[in-house]
């Protein structure tokens, strides 16, 4: 049995009622509250959780998920969702339950309640609201016990103890019906069947169509039995709770045709046990007075009553077994002997003595109790005890009539006919097998050795293994369980195979080993006791522990006969069909439930519904796993679909994701029972992680827009900024480059009128007046021109060749005809193209001073060419005078308006941001002597 009380969480001195819900969750009524057990934690629902009376005598889970609270003194409330929900009802029942809890009646989502004796109304309880219906019966001054009520057919039970009459009446229709019942008093009553006691006789009658009610079967339960209570459970057994403590139970259902009903078996005999629980599995459950709730797993429970042996509660620490018979020996100075036909002989060695068992020995008559500090050899047929004191480790069969005693001191030898001792090994020793006549495996505390008996040779040979038994598998093969290591299988040459706990052994401490076959064989544990059944290359492992049915996982030994095994635990004597424990199941047929889902502070019940939260909220979901035989030892394997694949395992009930991105997930969870079996399929919930609205798409496409623009908005504004600094800068260079083109100009004309001036001067100093005159006509028109002009920034190529014409018959004019020119102007030209003013006489009047005015053998000869590249204006002046040596001679001439036209060319360039390229060639013999200028220049409309 499990003991759940204050130090589990139940915090209560006295319980009630138990029930069990859809679910699968208990729930338990005490003086402090309802608590809800899910076989982990107790949730207590008390004043705290909003209950006005916490003295709680039962409560009646209901399918839609409510439960109906039933307290003393009529403070009715239902709980839902987690929440209690107190019900004002004291005034309209009119304290008609005030004397004790009414009676209840199910029908799906409703509640029938009413009153135990001579009931004047029913009341009806459905999804929060209470309505009642009277009961429009003369009781006449008897006394009637309410049985039941049936809502189906409206017929209302009761019962008259002293006359032994059952009532069936009508409360719709008003009809009587009389059926002749049991004289005294209803223990408990359940669909057709109802049970009474009557001066120590439990009577069990039976609804029937035909005869109306009949006694089925009948128990004497003597006078030392007082019952007060009772129960037919969920298998139709009858359960008998005593005043005097305990609980007895009939092991047959009443619905079976048996003309008796079997003895009954008594249970939890120091207990007053106020109610029993047959859960959904067939666990079974007792609410003790004072002293909380008591649990038994249905395999443990089936072993405990079936069980052929009735002393079987001790603490076993050794078992042996010789012929059929059976030894234990206990964890004090005594034992028990199991004979072949199961029954049970104590055996007291030592009394008071707490020395306990290390190993056993049984051979015939003799027991041979090893225990920490002598060696009791009792001999049963005789009754008689010899002491052997000495460190004992443990007892192993030699031959026929002699053992090994493994002490501390060495390895003692002990004869069973001459009851002589001898040492053999002056050195300490856990555990030893011989494996020939002369050989044997000795273990110490950490390693194994060869013994040669009759050379007293010892050869180490397994270095590092904590040996603690040593079997014999087949001729060749042995087995060896290790005290840290799991069991290893060796021959006399070394180790064949290794089995531990990453093989499937239920614990690597391995006690002792039990050979069923050549192939398989049972090793104990503190953990419970591994099948181990070997394959070629490979093993299958079984592992046994409570949840099978083992009275504890605390394993000392185990013995096998025929096809039963007898396993000594620290709780008693657990015996299995070995064909039954290797059925079963692989998986328990349970699911995880989900109770709720928090999201922040909000925890969401009705999970039907669809789950939303935000990136931001914690989600934990509230879970339990109702697999009451892993006695709490439970956990959970689970993985959140969309998030991470992967497979989670928490022992908390309680799972916690937060910062979980936007996105739709399942929440995916197995249970995990004690000794790693899984629930048969996983609890499923999807719900949506929401972005808030800065992750959302449309925020992210106007923050991008919004940002873009922005961007766009600084760029432009730099650019912007950029382009206005330029453009200022490109003014302030304009309007300086402007001011020099008009210093340019301002120089050209200076030097041009000086240059006319001094022509003038030669022509006055030959006294040529005629020409002069002439000349000065001329001058006079250049220098309009040329004022007009030098105001220009462009002029058209038709004003161009006008201004050149005049000029050049100016010059022709001064120098006597020392020169002839020739303009030509292509028909791809547009003469009202725009070229920069002024530009091109510096070239020209250059050719005349230097190019043709030193001409003695030919007469001079300037050619001015205006053509059209389909990118640019090309402008030619070509002279056949002297030339130039190199490109650089024209740049270092001292010609003046050359200078003024370079700077006036490269002003026009960062002026109107235009390009003009200057060549300048001299020309050859075959090309004919002289200099070419070419310029090229980007024309403007005009």
């Amino acid at each position: 049995m499990v003991n759940y009380s204050d130090e589990e969480g139940l915090n209560c001195s006295y319980t009630y009622h138990l029930r069990q819900d859809k679910n699968g969750f208990i729930w338990i009524g005490s003086d402090n509250g309802l608590f809800r057990f899910d076989g982990k934690e107790f949730k207590q629902y008390g004043k705290q959780e909003g209950l006005k009376n916490i003295d709680i005598i039962s409560c009646e889970p209901l399918p839609n998920g409510e439960v109906f609270i039933l307290p003393f003194l009529n403070d009715f409330a239902y709980l839902k969702n987690g929440r209690v929900i107190n019900l004002n009802i004291n005034d309209y029942v009119k304290n008609q339950f005030s004397s004790s809890i009414p009676k209840v009646t199910r029908n799906g989502n409703r509640l029938y309640f009413y009153g135990n004796f001579n009931p004047q109304n029913i009341f009806i309880y459905e999804n929060g609201k209470v309505k009642k219906i009277p009961v429009p019966l003369d009781y006449e001054k008897r006394s009637f016990e309410t049985l039941r009520f049936e809502p189906h057919t409206s017929n209302l039970y009761l019962h008259d103890p002293h006359q032994g009459k059952i009532l069936v009446y009508n409360i719709i229709t008003g009809k009587k019906q009389y059926l002749r019942g049991s004289i005294g008093n209803m223990i408990c009553e359940k669909d057709d069947l109802f049970v009474f006691l009557y001066k120590n006789t439990i009577e069990i009658y039976q609804l029937s169509a035909f005869s109306g009610i009949k006694k089925i079967l009948s128990y004497n339960c003597g006078t030392q039995e007082n019952v007060f209570y009772g129960l037919i459970d969920r298998n139709n057994k009858l359960w008998l709770n005593l005043s005097n403590g305990g609980v007895l139970y009939f092991n047959q259902s009443l619905t079976e045709k048996k003309k008796t009903l079997a003895a009954p078996i008594k249970i939890l005999d120091r207990y007053v046990i106020n109610n029993v629980l047959v859960d959904k599995d067939d666990n079974v459950w007792f609410n003790s007075r004072n002293n909380g709730v008591f649990f038994i797993s249905k395999s443990l429970f089936a072993n405990h009553i079936n069980l052929p042996l009735k002393s079987n509660s001790e603490y076993i620490k050794a078992i042996a077994k010789d012929n059929g018979n059976i030894l234990v020996g206990y964890n004090h100075s005594a034992g028990a002997l199991i004979s072949k036909y199961n029954k049970i002989q104590n055996i007291i060695l030592d009394k008071g003595d707490k020395d306990e068992n290390i190993a056993v020995y049984l051979k015939g008559n003799i027991a041979i109790f090893g225990l920490s500090g002598k060696v009791i050899v009792h001999d049963m047929a005789n009754n008689t005890s010899e002491k052997i004191y000495c460190s004992l480790k443990n007892i192993v069969s030699y031959t026929p009539d002699s053992l090994f005693f493994c002490t501390s001191g060495g390895l003692l030898t002990y004869s069973l006919k001459s009851k002589k001792i001898n040492t053999l090994f002056q050195e300490r020793v856990y555990t030893v097998f011989p494996y020939d006549r002369e050989n044997l495996f000795i273990g110490s505390f950490s390693d194994l050795y060869k013994y040669n008996i009759r050379t007293r040779q010892k050869t180490l040979f397994l270095k590092g293994y904590y040996f603690t038994d040593i079997k014999k598998l087949d001729d060749h093969t042995y087995l060896g369980s290790t005290n840290l290591y799991g069991i290893i299988i060796f021959n006399t040459k070394g180790i064949i195979r290794k089995i531990g706990k990453n093989d499937g052994l239920i614990n690597d401490q391995v006690k002792k080993i039990e050979v069923e076959n050549k192939n398989t064989f049972w090793a104990s544990t503190n953990s419970g006791i591994s099948r181990i059944e070997l394959a070629a290359k490979d093993q299958h492992i079984n592992n046994f522990t409570q949840t099978d049915g083992l009275p504890s996982d605390a394993v000392a030994g185990c013995v096998i006969k025929n096809d039963t095994i007898f396993i000594g635990t620290s709780k008693g004597l657990g015996i299995f069909s070995i064909k039954k424990l290797l059925t079963q199941e692989k998986f328990i047929h349970k699911k995880v439930v989900i109770n709720s889902v928090s999201i922040e502070n909000n925890e969401h019940y009705d999970l039907q519904k669809s789950l939303a939260a935000y990136t931001h909220n914690t989600v934990i979901f509230n879970l339990s796993f109702l697999d009451y035989p892993s006695l709490g030892k439970i956990s959970y394997k689970y993985k959140l679909e969309g998030l991470n694949n992967s497979w989670q395992i928490n022992n908390s009930s309680k799972i916690i994701f937060s910062s979980i991105p936007p996105g739709k997930y399942t929440f995916r969870v197995y249970g995990l029972g004690y000794n790693g079996k899984q629930s048969y399929t996983s609890s499923d919930i999807t719900f949506d992680i929401k972005p808030l609205f800065w992750q959302t798409w449309w925020f992210r496409l106007i923050l991008a827009i919004v940002i873009i623009g922005a961007l766009l908005m600084i760029t432009f504004s730099y650019l912007h900024k950029k382009r206005n600094k330029k453009l200022e800068k490109m003014e302030y260079e304009k309007k300086i480059a402007e001011l020099e083109l008009q210093a340019i100009k301002a120089q050209i004309n200076p030097h041009f009128i000086y240059n006319c001036l001094n022509s003038i001067q030669f022509l006055l100093y030959k006294k040529d007046y005629r020409e002069t005159e002439n000349y000065l006509d001329i001058f006079a028109k250049m220098i309009r021109k040329t004022l007009y002009y030098s105001e220009k920034t462009f002029m058209s190529i038709k004003d161009e060749v006008e201004y050149l014409t005049l000029y050049l018959d100016m010059e022709k004019l001064r120098v006597k005809d020392l020169f002839d020119y020739k303009i030509i102007i292509s028909e791809q030209v547009n003469q009202n193209w725009t070229i920069p003013s002024l530009l091109i006489q510096p070239f020209v009047e250059n050719a005349i001073k230097h190019g043709i005015s030193g001409l003695k053998d030919r007469k001079g000869q300037i050619i001015i060419s205006f053509d059209y590249t389909n990118v640019s204006l090309c402008i030619t002046i070509e002279d056949n005078g002297i030339g130039i040596s190199n490109k650089e001679s024209l740049k270092k001439d001292n010609s003046f308006g050359v200078k003024l036209s370079h700077k006036r060319i490269e002003t026009f360039k960062q002026l109107f941001d235009t390009n003009i390229f200057l060549e300048i060639n001299t020309l050859t013999e075959n090309s004919g002597q002289g200099t070419q200028i070419k310029l090229y220049i980007q024309p403007y409309e005009k």
